[in-house]
Protein backbone atom coordinates (compact mmCIF):
# COMPACT_ATOMS: atom_id res chain seq x y z
CA UNK A 1 0.00 0.00 0.00
CA UNK A 2 2.83 2.65 1.11
CA UNK A 3 5.07 1.86 -2.52
CA UNK A 4 2.33 4.14 -3.95
CA UNK A 5 3.87 7.03 -1.31
CA UNK A 6 7.13 6.32 -2.09
CA UNK A 7 6.84 6.59 -5.77
CA UNK A 8 5.53 10.40 -5.81
CA UNK A 9 7.44 13.05 -7.90
CA UNK A 10 5.83 15.42 -6.17
CA UNK A 11 3.53 16.53 -3.68
CA UNK A 12 -0.38 17.01 -4.18
CA UNK A 13 -2.25 19.87 -2.74
CA UNK A 14 -3.61 17.72 -0.28
CA UNK A 15 -0.17 16.76 1.16
CA UNK A 16 0.58 20.54 0.90
CA UNK A 17 -2.79 21.13 3.07
CA UNK A 18 -1.01 18.80 5.46
CA UNK A 19 2.13 20.18 5.85
CA UNK A 20 0.47 23.97 6.15
CA UNK A 21 -1.57 22.81 8.68
CA UNK A 22 1.28 21.44 11.06
CA UNK A 23 3.27 24.91 10.05
CA UNK A 24 1.20 27.12 11.19
CA UNK A 25 0.41 24.99 14.20
CA UNK A 26 4.25 25.54 15.32
CA UNK A 27 4.10 28.66 14.76
CA UNK A 28 1.12 29.62 16.47
CA UNK A 29 1.66 27.16 19.75
CA UNK A 30 5.04 29.43 19.84
CA UNK A 31 3.22 32.37 19.64
CA UNK A 32 1.13 31.79 22.81
CA UNK A 33 3.80 30.19 24.62
CA UNK A 34 5.99 33.51 24.02
CA UNK A 35 3.34 35.88 24.65
CA UNK A 36 3.32 35.90 28.41
CA UNK A 37 6.99 37.22 28.29
CA UNK A 38 6.10 40.36 26.85
CA UNK A 39 2.81 40.64 28.74
CA UNK A 40 4.85 40.35 32.23
CA UNK A 41 6.06 43.83 31.10
CA UNK A 42 2.47 45.42 31.83
CA UNK A 43 1.51 43.92 35.43
CA UNK A 44 5.02 43.28 36.57
CA UNK A 45 5.15 46.95 38.47
CA UNK A 46 1.43 47.21 38.57
CA UNK A 47 1.15 44.28 41.03
CA UNK A 48 4.19 44.90 42.40
CA UNK A 49 5.57 41.44 41.76
CA UNK A 50 8.31 39.78 43.49
CA UNK A 51 11.02 38.44 41.49
CA UNK A 52 10.07 34.41 42.84
CA UNK A 53 6.17 35.58 41.79
CA UNK A 54 7.36 36.30 38.38
CA UNK A 55 9.74 33.46 37.77
CA UNK A 56 6.82 30.67 39.00
CA UNK A 57 4.79 32.46 36.30
CA UNK A 58 7.49 31.79 33.67
CA UNK A 59 8.72 28.40 34.99
CA UNK A 60 5.70 26.47 35.07
CA UNK A 61 5.46 26.05 31.10
CA UNK A 62 8.76 25.38 31.46
CA UNK A 63 8.17 22.73 34.27
CA UNK A 64 5.18 21.24 32.11
CA UNK A 65 6.99 21.24 28.44
CA UNK A 66 9.21 17.51 29.23
CA UNK A 67 5.88 16.35 30.61
CA UNK A 68 3.67 17.35 27.99
CA UNK A 69 5.87 15.72 24.84
CA UNK A 70 6.54 12.47 26.63
CA UNK A 71 2.57 12.46 27.74
CA UNK A 72 1.41 13.53 23.76
CA UNK A 73 3.38 11.52 22.26
CA UNK A 74 2.74 8.14 24.30
CA UNK A 75 -1.02 9.43 23.38
CA UNK A 76 -0.03 9.64 19.68
CA UNK A 77 0.62 6.14 19.83
CA UNK A 78 -2.27 5.13 21.40
CA UNK A 79 -5.03 7.10 19.90
CA UNK A 80 -3.47 8.74 16.85
CA UNK A 81 -1.79 11.38 15.07
CA UNK A 82 -4.66 13.65 14.21
CA UNK A 83 -7.00 13.30 17.57
CA UNK A 84 -3.97 13.98 19.62
CA UNK A 85 -3.24 17.28 17.05
CA UNK A 86 -6.22 18.34 18.08
CA UNK A 87 -6.04 17.85 21.81
CA UNK A 88 -2.76 19.59 21.83
CA UNK A 89 -3.95 22.69 20.06
CA UNK A 90 -7.28 22.83 22.45
CA UNK A 91 -4.44 22.28 25.38
CA UNK A 92 -2.49 25.55 25.08
CA UNK A 93 -5.07 28.13 23.39
CA UNK A 94 -7.64 27.15 25.91
CA UNK A 95 -5.44 28.32 29.21
CA UNK A 96 -3.87 30.80 27.35
CA UNK A 97 -7.44 32.47 26.50
CA UNK A 98 -8.91 31.89 29.47
CA UNK A 99 -5.69 34.17 31.09
CA UNK A 100 -7.77 36.89 30.17
CA UNK A 101 -9.87 36.19 33.34
CA UNK A 102 -6.91 36.47 35.37
CA UNK A 103 -8.23 38.42 38.81
CA UNK A 104 -5.75 41.55 40.08
CA UNK A 105 -2.95 39.68 41.80
CA UNK A 106 -3.52 36.53 40.30
CA UNK A 107 0.01 35.11 39.67
CA UNK A 108 -1.04 31.91 41.07
CA UNK A 109 -3.56 31.19 38.46
CA UNK A 110 -1.16 32.79 35.66
CA UNK A 111 1.05 29.70 36.99
CA UNK A 112 -1.06 27.19 36.66
CA UNK A 113 -2.59 28.22 33.30
CA UNK A 114 0.63 28.54 31.96
CA UNK A 115 1.71 25.21 33.27
CA UNK A 116 -1.19 23.82 30.72
CA UNK A 117 0.53 25.83 27.90
CA UNK A 118 3.47 24.21 28.14
CA UNK A 119 2.32 21.28 27.99
CA UNK A 120 0.56 21.12 25.02
CA UNK A 121 2.88 23.79 22.84
CA UNK A 122 5.77 20.85 23.48
CA UNK A 123 2.91 18.07 22.91
CA UNK A 124 1.86 19.77 19.17
CA UNK A 125 5.29 19.79 17.96
CA UNK A 126 5.92 16.49 18.99
CA UNK A 127 3.27 14.70 16.80
CA UNK A 128 2.93 17.40 13.75
CA UNK A 129 6.42 16.45 12.84
CA UNK A 130 5.51 12.37 13.02
CA UNK A 131 2.31 13.21 10.71
CA UNK A 132 4.16 15.07 7.92
CA UNK A 133 6.75 12.43 7.68
CA UNK A 134 3.74 10.12 7.58
CA UNK A 135 2.67 11.57 4.20
CA UNK A 136 5.41 12.12 2.48
CA UNK A 137 7.97 9.94 0.41
CA UNK A 138 11.58 9.24 1.85
CA UNK A 139 13.08 11.10 -0.73
CA UNK A 140 11.65 14.91 0.25
CA UNK A 141 10.90 13.53 4.10
CA UNK A 142 14.22 15.52 5.40
CA UNK A 143 13.10 18.62 3.51
CA UNK A 144 9.68 18.78 3.87
CA UNK A 145 9.56 17.92 7.89
CA UNK A 146 12.41 20.62 8.21
CA UNK A 147 10.76 23.51 6.65
CA UNK A 148 7.45 22.27 8.95
CA UNK A 149 9.87 23.72 11.84
CA UNK A 150 10.93 27.05 10.01
CA UNK A 151 8.50 29.18 11.45
CA UNK A 152 8.78 28.51 14.80
CA UNK A 153 10.92 31.65 15.46
CA UNK A 154 8.05 33.68 13.63
CA UNK A 155 6.20 32.79 16.61
CA UNK A 156 8.09 34.98 18.91
CA UNK A 157 8.06 37.80 16.04
CA UNK A 158 4.02 37.38 16.13
CA UNK A 159 4.41 38.10 20.35
CA UNK A 160 6.57 40.85 19.89
CA UNK A 161 4.82 42.68 17.40
CA UNK A 162 1.41 41.84 19.69
CA UNK A 163 3.06 43.42 22.46
CA UNK A 164 4.54 46.40 20.64
CA UNK A 165 1.32 47.26 19.12
CA UNK A 166 -1.85 45.22 19.23
CA UNK A 167 -1.74 45.81 23.29
CA UNK A 168 -2.20 49.70 23.09
CA UNK A 169 -5.59 49.26 21.39
CA UNK A 170 -6.63 45.23 23.77
CA UNK A 171 -4.36 45.73 26.69
CA UNK A 172 -2.92 42.43 28.36
CA UNK A 173 -5.84 40.52 28.72
CA UNK A 174 -7.30 41.51 25.34
CA UNK A 175 -4.11 39.84 23.98
CA UNK A 176 -4.50 37.13 26.18
CA UNK A 177 -7.95 36.87 24.75
CA UNK A 178 -6.00 36.90 21.31
CA UNK A 179 -4.25 33.85 22.46
CA UNK A 180 -7.24 31.67 21.86
CA UNK A 181 -7.65 32.23 18.23
CA UNK A 182 -5.32 28.81 17.84
CA UNK A 183 -8.23 26.91 18.71
CA UNK A 184 -9.98 27.49 15.63
CA UNK A 185 -6.51 25.59 13.80
CA UNK A 186 -8.47 22.14 14.88
CA UNK A 187 -10.88 23.23 12.36
CA UNK A 188 -8.17 23.52 9.95
CA UNK A 189 -6.86 19.91 11.15
CA UNK A 190 -10.14 18.12 10.79
CA UNK A 191 -10.91 19.34 7.24
CA UNK A 192 -7.05 18.77 5.76
CA UNK A 193 -5.08 16.57 8.20
CA UNK A 194 -6.28 12.19 7.93
CA UNK A 195 -4.91 10.23 10.42
CA UNK A 196 -1.14 8.53 9.63
CA UNK A 197 -1.80 5.75 7.43
CA UNK A 198 1.17 3.94 8.94
CA UNK A 199 -0.53 4.43 12.53
CA UNK A 200 -3.87 2.90 10.74
CA UNK A 201 -2.41 -0.21 9.23
CA UNK A 202 -0.36 -1.05 12.40
CA UNK A 203 -3.79 -1.25 14.29
CA UNK A 204 -5.15 -3.56 11.37
CA UNK A 205 -7.69 -0.87 10.24
CA UNK A 206 -6.51 -1.30 6.85
CA UNK A 207 -9.07 0.01 4.77
CA UNK A 208 -9.10 3.70 6.48
CA UNK A 209 -5.41 3.53 5.61
CA UNK A 210 -6.05 3.38 2.03
CA UNK A 211 -8.75 5.74 2.38
CA UNK A 212 -6.00 7.94 4.00
CA UNK A 213 -3.19 7.18 1.57
CA UNK A 214 -5.91 8.14 -1.12
CA UNK A 215 -6.87 11.25 -0.25
CA UNK A 216 -3.08 12.44 0.77
CA UNK A 217 -2.07 11.30 -2.99
CA UNK A 218 -5.70 12.45 -4.44
CA UNK A 219 -5.99 8.95 -6.52
CA UNK A 220 -9.21 6.88 -6.28
CA UNK A 221 -9.28 4.62 -3.63
CA UNK A 222 -9.49 1.81 -5.42
CA UNK A 223 -6.21 1.66 -6.95
CA UNK A 224 -4.88 1.14 -3.73
CA UNK A 225 -4.25 -2.41 -2.89
CA UNK A 226 -5.09 -3.87 0.27
CA UNK A 227 -2.75 -6.46 1.27
CA UNK A 228 -3.81 -10.19 0.64
CA UNK A 229 -3.38 -11.48 4.07
CA UNK A 230 -4.17 -9.82 7.55
CA UNK A 231 -1.19 -7.45 9.50
CA UNK A 232 -0.64 -8.35 12.84
CA UNK A 233 -1.92 -5.05 15.28
CA UNK A 234 0.79 -3.56 17.43
CA UNK A 235 0.65 -4.00 20.61
CA UNK A 236 2.29 -0.95 22.14
CA UNK A 237 4.25 -0.44 25.65
CA UNK A 238 6.06 2.80 26.63
CA UNK A 239 8.94 0.60 28.10
CA UNK A 240 9.77 -0.97 24.89
CA UNK A 241 11.24 1.89 24.38
CA UNK A 242 14.53 0.78 26.81
CA UNK A 243 14.52 -1.84 24.38
CA UNK A 244 16.22 0.43 21.49
CA UNK A 245 19.15 2.18 23.90
CA UNK A 246 20.61 3.57 21.08
CA UNK A 247 17.92 5.37 19.39
CA UNK A 248 17.25 6.76 23.30
CA UNK A 249 20.61 8.36 23.29
CA UNK A 250 20.85 10.05 20.39
CA UNK A 251 17.84 11.43 20.39
CA UNK A 252 18.27 12.67 23.89
CA UNK A 253 22.05 14.30 23.34
CA UNK A 254 20.75 15.79 20.00
CA UNK A 255 17.85 17.34 21.45
CA UNK A 256 19.72 19.13 24.67
CA UNK A 257 21.67 21.16 21.67
CA UNK A 258 18.83 23.67 22.35
CA UNK A 259 20.42 24.34 25.85
CA UNK A 260 23.04 26.34 23.87
CA UNK A 261 20.12 28.24 22.09
CA UNK A 262 17.96 28.72 25.12
CA UNK A 263 20.19 30.46 27.50
CA UNK A 264 21.57 32.42 24.60
CA UNK A 265 17.91 33.89 23.86
CA UNK A 266 17.47 34.62 27.78
CA UNK A 267 20.90 36.69 28.15
CA UNK A 268 21.10 38.09 24.51
CA UNK A 269 19.02 41.52 25.12
CA UNK A 270 21.30 42.09 28.07
CA UNK A 271 24.45 40.94 26.42
CA UNK A 272 23.64 43.60 23.89
CA UNK A 273 23.45 46.23 26.27
CA UNK A 274 26.12 45.41 27.85
CA UNK A 275 28.29 44.58 24.98
CA UNK A 276 27.33 47.15 22.18
CA UNK A 277 26.40 49.57 25.28
CA UNK A 278 23.20 50.06 23.36
CA UNK A 279 20.16 50.96 25.04
CA UNK A 280 16.97 48.25 25.47
CA UNK A 281 14.97 49.17 22.54
CA UNK A 282 17.56 48.87 20.37
CA UNK A 283 18.84 45.75 21.74
CA UNK A 284 15.24 44.65 21.15
CA UNK A 285 15.07 45.47 17.30
CA UNK A 286 18.67 43.42 16.98
CA UNK A 287 16.72 40.68 18.43
CA UNK A 288 14.23 40.59 15.29
CA UNK A 289 16.95 40.28 12.91
CA UNK A 290 18.19 37.34 15.06
CA UNK A 291 14.46 35.61 14.34
CA UNK A 292 14.99 36.85 10.79
CA UNK A 293 18.75 34.67 10.98
CA UNK A 294 17.01 31.90 12.93
CA UNK A 295 13.91 31.51 10.16
CA UNK A 296 16.74 31.70 6.97
CA UNK A 297 18.70 29.01 8.47
CA UNK A 298 15.99 26.62 9.25
CA UNK A 299 15.13 26.97 5.42
CA UNK A 300 18.52 26.38 4.36
CA UNK A 301 19.02 23.18 7.10
CA UNK A 302 15.60 21.79 5.55
CA UNK A 303 17.58 21.54 2.37
CA UNK A 304 20.80 20.31 3.23
CA UNK A 305 19.06 17.50 5.62
CA UNK A 306 18.64 15.55 2.05
CA UNK A 307 21.48 17.09 0.30
CA UNK A 308 23.89 15.95 2.34
CA UNK A 309 22.15 13.50 4.59
CA UNK A 310 21.27 13.78 8.99
CA UNK A 311 24.54 12.96 10.35
CA UNK A 312 26.89 15.09 8.34
CA UNK A 313 24.52 17.91 8.23
CA UNK A 314 24.09 17.92 12.04
CA UNK A 315 27.91 17.71 12.63
CA UNK A 316 28.70 20.96 9.77
CA UNK A 317 25.84 23.00 11.23
CA UNK A 318 26.04 22.33 15.33
CA UNK A 319 29.50 23.17 14.79
CA UNK A 320 29.08 26.30 13.31
CA UNK A 321 27.13 26.88 15.53
CA UNK A 322 29.17 26.04 18.16
CA UNK A 323 32.37 28.02 16.68
CA UNK A 324 30.03 31.38 16.34
CA UNK A 325 29.32 30.85 20.15
CA UNK A 326 32.40 30.64 21.15
CA UNK A 327 33.64 33.26 19.16
CA UNK A 328 31.21 35.88 19.88
CA UNK A 329 32.55 35.55 23.33
CA UNK A 330 36.07 36.12 22.29
CA UNK A 331 35.80 38.62 19.59
CA UNK A 332 32.96 40.62 21.91
CA UNK A 333 35.67 44.21 21.74
CA UNK A 334 36.50 43.90 18.19
CA UNK A 335 34.68 45.63 15.39
CA UNK A 336 35.75 45.49 11.81
CA UNK A 337 34.82 49.41 10.72
CA UNK A 338 31.28 50.16 12.45
CA UNK A 339 30.44 46.43 12.41
CA UNK A 340 30.35 44.39 15.30
CA UNK A 341 32.41 41.17 15.41
CA UNK A 342 29.89 40.16 18.44
CA UNK A 343 26.99 41.09 16.82
CA UNK A 344 28.05 38.74 13.45
CA UNK A 345 28.77 36.06 15.32
CA UNK A 346 25.43 36.25 17.09
CA UNK A 347 23.48 35.99 13.69
CA UNK A 348 26.09 33.71 12.64
CA UNK A 349 24.97 31.20 15.69
CA UNK A 350 21.57 31.67 15.00
CA UNK A 351 21.71 31.39 11.42
CA UNK A 352 23.52 27.79 11.86
CA UNK A 353 22.77 27.05 15.72
CA UNK A 354 18.88 27.45 15.70
CA UNK A 355 18.73 26.41 12.11
CA UNK A 356 19.90 23.20 13.08
CA UNK A 357 16.62 21.97 15.00
CA UNK A 358 14.93 21.91 11.72
CA UNK A 359 16.84 18.54 11.13
CA UNK A 360 17.57 17.31 14.63
CA UNK A 361 13.35 17.97 15.25
CA UNK A 362 12.88 15.53 12.84
CA UNK A 363 15.75 12.86 13.34
CA UNK A 364 14.52 12.37 16.53
CA UNK A 365 11.22 11.08 15.43
CA UNK A 366 13.03 8.99 12.36
CA UNK A 367 15.50 7.30 14.71
CA UNK A 368 12.16 5.17 16.03
CA UNK A 369 10.51 2.25 14.81
CA UNK A 370 6.42 2.83 13.36
CA UNK A 371 4.92 1.78 16.92
CA UNK A 372 6.97 3.79 19.11
CA UNK A 373 7.78 6.80 17.10
CA UNK A 374 5.21 9.46 18.81
CA UNK A 375 6.22 8.07 21.92
CA UNK A 376 10.16 7.56 21.43
CA UNK A 377 10.13 11.51 19.93
CA UNK A 378 8.05 12.86 22.98
CA UNK A 379 11.10 11.06 25.42
CA UNK A 380 13.70 12.47 22.71
CA UNK A 381 12.24 16.19 22.87
CA UNK A 382 11.14 16.22 26.80
CA UNK A 383 14.98 15.30 27.61
CA UNK A 384 15.83 18.07 24.90
CA UNK A 385 13.63 20.75 26.90
CA UNK A 386 15.29 19.80 30.08
CA UNK A 387 17.86 22.43 28.69
CA UNK A 388 15.87 25.32 29.40
CA UNK A 389 16.48 24.64 33.11
CA UNK A 390 20.43 23.09 32.48
CA UNK A 391 20.76 27.03 30.66
CA UNK A 392 20.26 29.33 32.40
CA UNK A 393 21.02 27.18 35.53
CA UNK A 394 24.41 26.72 34.41
CA UNK A 395 24.85 30.30 33.49
CA UNK A 396 24.06 31.27 37.17
CA UNK A 397 27.11 29.08 38.43
CA UNK A 398 29.13 30.57 35.74
CA UNK A 399 28.74 33.60 36.62
CA UNK A 400 28.52 32.90 40.41
CA UNK A 401 24.41 33.61 40.60
CA UNK A 402 22.05 32.74 43.25
CA UNK A 403 19.24 33.38 40.38
CA UNK A 404 19.15 30.32 38.86
CA UNK A 405 16.07 31.53 35.91
CA UNK A 406 17.21 34.78 35.01
CA UNK A 407 20.75 34.75 36.05
CA UNK A 408 22.32 38.33 35.69
CA UNK A 409 25.02 38.91 32.75
CA UNK A 410 27.50 40.27 33.76
CA UNK A 411 31.22 40.51 30.78
CA UNK A 412 33.49 38.75 33.33
CA UNK A 413 31.05 35.25 32.70
CA UNK A 414 31.03 36.64 28.46
CA UNK A 415 33.60 34.24 27.86
CA UNK A 416 33.22 30.91 30.06
CA UNK A 417 28.90 31.58 29.49
CA UNK A 418 29.38 31.52 25.82
CA UNK A 419 31.72 28.67 25.76
CA UNK A 420 29.21 26.75 27.71
CA UNK A 421 26.05 27.27 25.47
CA UNK A 422 28.53 25.90 22.70
CA UNK A 423 29.24 22.42 24.29
CA UNK A 424 26.24 21.56 24.11
CA UNK A 425 26.18 22.05 20.56
CA UNK A 426 29.28 20.06 20.25
CA UNK A 427 27.52 17.24 22.41
CA UNK A 428 24.67 16.96 19.92
CA UNK A 429 27.17 16.26 16.63
CA UNK A 430 29.16 13.94 18.56
CA UNK A 431 26.21 12.01 19.58
CA UNK A 432 25.14 12.00 15.93
CA UNK A 433 28.09 11.04 14.46
CA UNK A 434 29.28 8.64 16.46
CA UNK A 435 25.86 6.29 17.68
CA UNK A 436 23.47 7.87 14.85
CA UNK A 437 21.73 6.14 11.88
CA UNK A 438 21.73 8.01 8.81
CA UNK A 439 17.85 7.88 7.99
CA UNK A 440 18.56 10.08 4.44
CA UNK A 441 16.47 8.59 1.61
CA UNK A 442 15.62 5.71 3.79
CA UNK A 443 11.63 4.36 3.62
CA UNK A 444 10.27 4.41 7.37
CA UNK A 445 9.63 0.57 6.01
CA UNK A 446 13.80 0.17 6.18
CA UNK A 447 14.26 2.02 8.83
CA UNK A 448 12.08 -0.28 11.00
CA UNK A 449 13.65 -3.26 9.69
CA UNK A 450 17.42 -1.84 10.60
CA UNK A 451 16.37 -1.55 14.09
CA UNK A 452 14.27 -4.72 14.73
CA UNK A 453 17.28 -6.69 13.24
CA UNK A 454 19.17 -6.98 16.73
CA UNK A 455 16.22 -8.03 18.30
CA UNK A 456 15.26 -10.88 15.34
CA UNK A 457 18.74 -12.11 16.05
CA UNK A 458 18.25 -12.46 19.89
CA UNK A 459 15.29 -14.23 19.41
CA UNK A 460 17.19 -17.05 16.99
CA UNK A 461 19.62 -17.28 19.63
CA UNK A 462 17.07 -17.93 22.40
Amino acid sequence: MLEHLEQQKSLTTNQWKIFAAATIGDMLDFFDFYLIGFILAFIVRGWHLTYGQSGAILLSSGIAAPLGSVFWGWMADKIGRRKVMILTVLNFSIPTGLMALTPEQGWLFLSACRFFVGMGVTGLYTVDVLIVQEFVPAAKRGRITGLTTSLLPAGTLLGALSGAYLAHYVGWRGLFAVGLLPAGLTLLIRAWVPESPYWLIGKGRLEEARRSLAWALQVDAKAIELPAAGLAVDRVSWVELFKYPRSLAVSCLTGLSQTGQVGLTLWVATLFVLVLRITPAEASFLVIWMGVAGIAGRFFCAWISDAMGRRPSVVLTCLIGALGMSLAGYLSGVYIGAVSMFYLMILVQQFFGSGSYAIIGPYMAEVWPSKLRASGMGVGYGVGNLGKFIGPAGLAVIAGSSNLVSPKATLDALIPGMNYFAFWYVVAALAIWLIGIETRGRTIEEIDSDLAAPVRVKARIA
